[in-house]
C-alpha cells in the first residue's frame, strides 16, 4: 500500500507539472492559438538590425514573429510568422523600423482592407514601405550647402569687381537722372497741381463733419496706444503696456542672440584654426582616422551584440525505474545560427555518484593475497554543465563539462529542426565505464518538445528509460511576460 500511495504521489507531481508547463507555453508562446499561424514572406533591400524570432507588430502589438531572413536575387527575403487570428490582405504593407538605438529594427505591418485577396501561407507581401537612411538624409544636406555655395559665389563675382562697381554706379546714375526728370514734369504741371490740390480742399470741406469723427477715432486709438506704450498703465494695476513689454521681450531675445551669435563665431574661428579637439579632429588626418577606426570598432561590437540570441529552457524526465523526477534549467547564448554555448544546471534526485577503487596486497593467511575494494560514494548536490556547440549542417556537435564531468554529444536535427535525435557520452571519471545516455525530442507544439530515451546503456545495474517535456523559448518571448517590457520597446521605438 505504501508503494503505491508513493507512485500515486510522482504521478500526480508530473501531471501537475506538465499542467503548469503547459501553463507558462500559454504564457509565453503567445504566438499558438486555436487557429494556428502561416507564413507570408516579402523581399527588401536592407535587412540591418533584423534578427531571426525578433517581433513583427501591427500598431505596436506583436502579432508574429521573424521566421528566416535569406539573400535572394540580391534582395533580403524575410519570412514572417503570423498568428492564425490575424489576417493579411492583398494590399497590405510592411516595412522596418529602429526599436533601439544600438541599431536593433523591427518588422512593422499594416494589414490592408478586407475587399481584398486573403493571404495564405506561403503568399508574398508585394507592398514594401522603404523609410530613409541616415546616409540618405546626410546626403541631402550636401547637396543644399553646395547649391548655397554656388550662389554666394555668384553673387560675388557679380559685385566683388571692378565690373559690378561700374554697373552699380550706372544704376544710381540712373536713378537720379529718373528723379531730375520727375521734377521736370512737376515744375511744367504747377497749375495742375494747383487745382487738384483746390478740389481736394473743398472735398474736405464738405467732409468735415465725417472727418471729426474720423479724427476722434485716432485720439482714442493713440490714448490706447500710449496705455500700451506706458512705462505703467493705471488700467492694469501699475504694470507696464502690453506692447512695451513685448517690446522689451523682443530686446532681451535679440540681446541673447547676439551673444549666441558671439560664441558661435568664436567656436567656429577656434575650429577654423584647428584649436581644441573639435578644431583638431577636422585639421588632423591622423586623428580622424583613429576616431574612424574607434568609430567601426564600435560598430562591429554592437552588431555582434544585437545578433547575440539567449535561449532558455526548462525540462522535466520522470525515470521509470527509480521512480525519480530529474530537472534541468538550461541556457544557450547563441551569437550565430550555427555555434552556440550551453550552460545547464541540473537536480538529479539519485545525486552526483563517485567510484573509488582500492587495490590491497596482505600476507594475512585468511585474506586473499590480492583483492580490490570498490567504494560508492552518492552525494546530494546539484550538476552542471558547460558546452561549446558547433553546428554543420543537420548535425551538432559538442564537448565541455557534461553534468560535472567531462563529456561530448552529437545531436542529429530532421524535418525541419522539430525532431532531433541527441547522444551524450560522459561521467569518465564516475567508473571504468562511461556513462552512454541516448534520447529523441519531438516538438509537438510551438517551444514544447516531448523527449524519451535511456540513461546509463553501458551500466545495466543502473540502467533506466525516461520520458519528458522541455519548454524552450527566446529573449524575444521572455520581453512579453516582463511587465516593463511595453515600456522599453515603446521607449525604443
Amino acid at each position: 500500500m505504501a508503494k503505491f500511495t508513493q507512485a500515486a504521489k510522482v504521478g500526480l507531481f508530473f501531471v501537475g507539472a506538465a499542467a503548469a508547463g503547459f501553463a507558462v507555453y500559454r504564457t509565453v508562446g503567445g504566438n499558438v492559438r486555436s487557429g494556428g499561424t502561416y507564413v507570408v514572406f516579402a523581399h527588401i533591400k536592407d535587412a540591418t538590425g533584423l534578427a531571426a524570432n525578433s517581433r513583427v507588430a501591427i500598431a505596436g502589438i506583436p502579432v508574429g514573429t521573424i521566421d528566416a531572413i535569406k539573400l535572394e536575387n540580391g534582395m533580403a527575403r524575410v519570412e514572417v510568422r503570423m498568428k492564425g487570428d490575424v489576417p493579411l490582405y492583398d494590399n497590405a504593407t510592411i516595412g522596418k523600423k529602429s526599436a533601439s538605438l544600438l541599431g536593433e529594427s523591427v518588422i512593422v505591418l499594416t494589414p490592408g482592407t478586407d475587399d481584398k485577396r486573403k493571404l495564405k501561407d506561403g503568399d508574398e507581401v508585394h507592398v514594401v514601405v522603404e523609410s530613409a537612411s541616415t546616409d540618405q538624409i546626410m546626403n541631402d544636406v550636401a547637396r543644399i550647402a553646395d547649391r548655397v555655395k554656388l550662389v554666394a559665389e555668384q553673387l560675388a563675382a557679380s559685385l566683388g569687381t571692378e565690373q559690378g562697381g561700374d554697373n552699380m554706379r550706372r544704376i544710381l546714375s540712373n536713378v537720379a537722372e529718373a528723379t531730375e526728370a520727375l521734377n521736370v514734369t512737376i515744375r511744367e504741371n504747377r497749375q495742375t497741381i494747383k487745382d487738384t490740390l483746390g478740389n481736394v480742399n473743398r472735398i474736405t470741406a464738405a467732409g468735415e463733419p465725417q472727418l471729426v469723427k474720423i479724427l476722434e477715432n485716432v485720439r482714442v486709438i493713440t490714448e490706447d496706444l500710449k496705455l500700451m506704450l506706458a512705462q505703467q498703465n493705471p488700467k492694469n494695476n501699475g504694470e507696464k503696456g502690453e506692447l512695451r513689454s513685448t517690446v522689451e521681450r523682443v530686446n532681451r531675445a535679440s540681446a541673447s542672440l547676439e551673444s549666441a551669435l558671439g560664441h558661435i563665431d568664436s567656436i567656429a574661428g577656434r575650429v577654423d584654426r584647428g584649436e581644441g579637439t573639435i578644431g583638431r579632429l577636422t585639421k588632423d588626418d591622423a586623428l580622424i582616422n583613429e576616431v574612424q577606426g574607434v568609430a567601426e570598432g564600435v560598430n562591429e561590437y554592437v552588431d555582434g551584440l544585437r545578433r547575440v540570441q539567449a535561449i532558455v529552457g526548462l525540462r522535466s524526465d520522470y525515470n521509470f525505474l527509480a521512480g525519480t523526477i530529474k530537472s534541468y534549467v538550461e541556457l544557450r547564448i547563441q551569437p550565430r545560427e550555427d555555434k552556440y554555448y550551453l550552460i545547464e544546471l541540473i537536480n538529479d534526485p539519485r545525486g552526483k555518484t563517485t567510484f573509488t577503487q582500492t587495490d590491497t596486497d596482505t600476507t594475512n593467511p585468511n585474506e586473499p593475497a590480492h583483492y580490490r575494494t570498490v567504494t560508492t560514494t552518492t552525494t546530494d548536490a546539484f550538476r552542471f554543465s558547460i558546452q561549446f556547440a558547433r553546428r554543420l549542417g543537420p548535425v551538432t556537435g559538442r564537448f565541455g563539462i557534461k553534468e560535472s564531468t567531462g563529456g561530448v554529444g552529437l545531436d542529429l536535427h530532421l524535418f525541419n529542426d522539430r525532431f532531433e535525435l541527441v547522444n551524450d557520452v560522459f561521467g569518465f571519471g564516475e567508473s571504468t565505464r562511461p556513462r552512454f545516455r541516448i534520447f529523441a525530442g519531438y516538438e509537438f507544439l510551438h517551444r514544447l518538445w516531448l523527449l524519451g530515451g535511456v540513461d546509463h546503456i553501458f551500466l545495466a545495474d543502473r540502467r533506466d528509460y525516461f520520458l519528458g517535456l522541455q519548454l524552450r523559448f527566446t529573449d524575444d518571448d521572455l520581453k512579453t511576460i516582463l511587465p516593463f517590457s511595453g515600456g522599453f520597446t515603446s521607449a525604443g521605438k
